[in-house]
């Protein structure tokens, strides 16, 4: 038994309606299967390579290349710095802030000094006030500090002899480190060396 009608049973025009629909349907399918592809000409292609390259190279330092500085707290409330790239002691000092420290940080490049000396009155002693720890309690490459030794209405000053052409692993030269009953002024940097031995 055939239940499809035979082609001379449809009415006049079906047969010719019906093909066209089918020969429609199979282009459309085909149009879907084989996507035409244009290649891309050579003045669009070398501005995409060009951010691709620069993509490549931004990437490892947006996420997860060195950074200019790490902030560690060690088991026995010190604080280890360790300076990696001599710029935006601004950033460094805002991250011992968000930790609830007062302690204001400049970066000295070789050949300079702060032009306010001495930038506060009534220093404490290293005697009275050691926040630089040496030798270092801990094993580290950076420098150890002990916020603990800065006391309410008190203020920690880290000043950071920086070399602008670093040889490896010699960034920061050294470090002066004292704390102040008082205020201490901004660090407007002039041309001298830096006393960072008193």
């Amino acid at each position: 038994m055939n239940i499809f009608p035979e082609e001379r049973d449809l009415p006049e025009g079906r047969h010719q309606l019906l093909k066209e629909f089918v020969m429609t349907a199979l282009q459309d399918e085909s149009k879907q299967a084989k996507p035409r592809r244009k290649l891309l000409r050579a003045g669009v292609l070398a501005p995409v390579l060009g951010l691709a390259a620069a993509a490549a190279v931004a990437f490892p330092l947006m996420f997860g290349g060195t950074p200019a500085f790490a902030v560690a707290k060690n088991a026995d409330g010190t604080i280890t710095i360790t300076i990696n790239e001599a710029k935006d002691p601004e950033a460094l000092e805002a991250d011992l802030k968000r930790m609830g420290y007062n302690i204001v940080v400049d970066y000295l490049p070789r050949g300079k000094k702060c032009a306010t000396r001495p930038r506060g009155e009534n220093w404490l002693s290293k005697e009275e006030a050691p926040l630089a720890v040496f030798p270092p309690t801990v094993e580290t490459d950076g420098f150890q500090i002990d916020p603990q030794q800065i006391k309410p209405g008190q203020t920690g000053v880290l000043e950071f002899a920086v070399d602008d052409d670093p040889k490896p692993g010699g960034v920061v030269a050294a470090i002066w480190a004292r704390v102040s009953n008082s205020p201490v002024a901004p660090c407007d940097l002039v041309d001298g060396a830096a006393p960072l031995g008193d």
